[in-house]
């Protein structure tokens, strides 16, 4: 059976022959698809949808089910033929390859495609995709005048109702595309027989694995990858990574002596290799010593939505709707614990979440937070978005002390820690009996995509359930804050 090039097909085939060759071949090697990036898909579908009413009125020629793509294309035939000017997944088949436009819009001057993306600005991928589509409609005899890439506009402010002329902006690729057409039909070709071979296409993993998407197959290619390699080395540039592998060297204790590292990948090189852990007592016993109580231990969680849901945000905004605090009076003293979740209703979160903050933060002692940078950002969002109540709000945000600083720079680090600061490495380093692992949400990014579902109405799970496992995950991060500054504490002052 001859096989057929698609959109999403051609551009796995650019990044890398085998990905092409083992998905058409070899399907059972795909993981299915994750939460995280099926909510990625969801949103962009939803993106594309709403782009729709940019150009109202016209023939929608989707398709359900595999086995009615053959309708599709008939259907898209027919509303050409008959005069309609605005079609929606409009379908073609050319040169075995098949395409289906977002938008296709008959102007005055002549006929216009039209891509929707939910990113925030044109990708070189965008391009090359609407290359491909372009040459398709061509070949189907339809001569585009200009094609344009529709995406998110993140400066975009939501007041009253939803204003898609402002979400949404339109960026023509009718010049870079040019450029690309005439490689196109010699790399369809290439890529259709490429699918004819008998044989595995012999490519090793490269910087491509990763460029522009990340590889659904890289636990199959990079199965001779040991744990704990040179491509775990934090902050090791890509092409050093490959350049020591393309020398045989795959595991990090390999690493010759010799080799240029900077001062913390050493550490964490030496760490592996001789079971280093780097102790610096006077700058800990500083560190702790300046701690101002009572202290406040908080950590937010946030989502971030393409298109706004409330009044007063902006697309991807981080939005906060939940936060754990807890709140210790002295040097290893007992915590009373506060926390906040907002309603699964749809409502803004932000007002209550304020409120409730605002007095369980009090108005002296340091706020302890992991990642300063973050929190930091969002009080700051909310001072500007809230202004009545940006007073205590900035007075919180003045009281900000980052944690993870003693292990950012390398004041306190264990070989467990494998070159990473974060809590989820940091904690359990540290405090061994304390772990993410059992946990129903581990995450923040699966706690924000969760809450983001919720918030537009299509979660399909428990959700009282849901909510307590959201807060006992926000929870651990806080009360892993006051572990981790009670063993500073007996490391400055033991």
């Amino acid at each position: 059976m001859p096989y057929q090039l698609s959109k999403s097909s051609f551009v796995k085939g650019l990044q890398c022959e085998k990905a092409l060759y083992l998905t058409k071949k070899h399907p059972e090697l795909i993981p299915p698809v994750d939460a995280a990036q099926q909510a990625i898909f969801d949103q962009g579908t939803s993106v594309g949808e709403l782009a729709q009413q940019l150009f109202p009125g016209g023939v929608n020629c989707d398709f359900e089910t595999y086995d009615q793509i053959g309708q599709s294309i008939a259907d898209t035939k027919r509303s050409i033929d008959r005069g309609d000017t605005v079609i929606y997944e409009a379908a073609f088949k050319e040169d075995n390859t098949l395409v289906f436009v977002d938008i296709l819009v008959k102007h005055e001057e002549g006929w216009k495609m039209y891509e929707v993306k939910s990113s925030t600005h044109v990708k070189r991928v965008n391009i090359q995709d609407a290359a491909l589509q372009t040459h398709v409609l061509s070949q189907a005899g339809i001569e585009l005048v200009d094609v344009a890439i529709v995406h998110i506009n993140n400066q975009y402010v939501k007041k009253g109702f939803l204003d898609i002329w402002q979400l949404f902006t339109f960026s023509s690729v009718w010049d870079d595309i040019q450029y690309l057409l005439p490689e196109i039909p010699d790399q369809i070709n290439m890529l259709l027989e490429l699918m004819q071979k008998e044989e595995v296409p012999n490519m090793d993993i490269g910087p491509h694995c990763s460029n522009p998407y990340p590889c659904a197959l890289t636990e199959h290619c990079w199965s001779h990858i040991p744990e704990k390699s040179v491509f775990d080395v934090r902050g090791l540039n890509g092409r050093k990574k490959f350049e020591l592998y393309n020398k045989e060297i795959l595991r990090m204790v390999d690493i010759p002596e010799y080799y240029p590292l900077t001062a913390k990948q050493k550490r964490q090189v030496n760490g592996l290799k001789h079971g280093t852990t780097v102790v610096d007592e006077p700058a800990i016993k500083n560190f702790v010593e300046q701690l101002k109580y009572p202290l406040y231990y908080l950590d937010f969680e946030t989502f971030a939505a393409a298109v706004p849901l409330f009044d007063e945000s902006r697309p991807y905004q981080h939005l906060p709707f939940q936060y754990s605090l807890h709140v210790q009076h002295e040097v290893g003293g007992t915590c009373t614990y506060f926390e906040y979740l907002a309603e699964s209703d749809g409502s803004d979160p932000r007002m209550n979440f304020i409120k409730k903050l605002i007095v369980d933060c009090g108005t002296i002692g340091d706020v302890i937070v992991y990642n300063k940078g973050f929190e930091s950002g969002k009080l700051k969002d909310l001072a500007r978005d809230f202004p009545e109540y940006s007073e205590p709000l900035l007075n919180i945000r003045s009281r900000l002390v980052d944690l993870m600083v003693p292990f950012q720079k390398g004041w306190y680090y264990t070989p467990e820690m494998n070159g990473s600061y974060s809590i989820k490495a940091v904690l359990p380093a540290l405090v061994p009996d304390e772990s993410y692992y059992e946990l129903a949400i581990g995450d923040g990014g699966t706690a924000s995509l969760i809450f983001q579902a919720m918030a537009e109405g299509v979660f399909n799970g428990d959700i009282n359930q849901t909510r307590k496992d959201l807060l006992a995950y926000c929870k651990l991060d806080t009360w892993g804050m006051v572990r981790i500054v009670e063993k500073l504490n007996s490391l400055g002052y033991g």
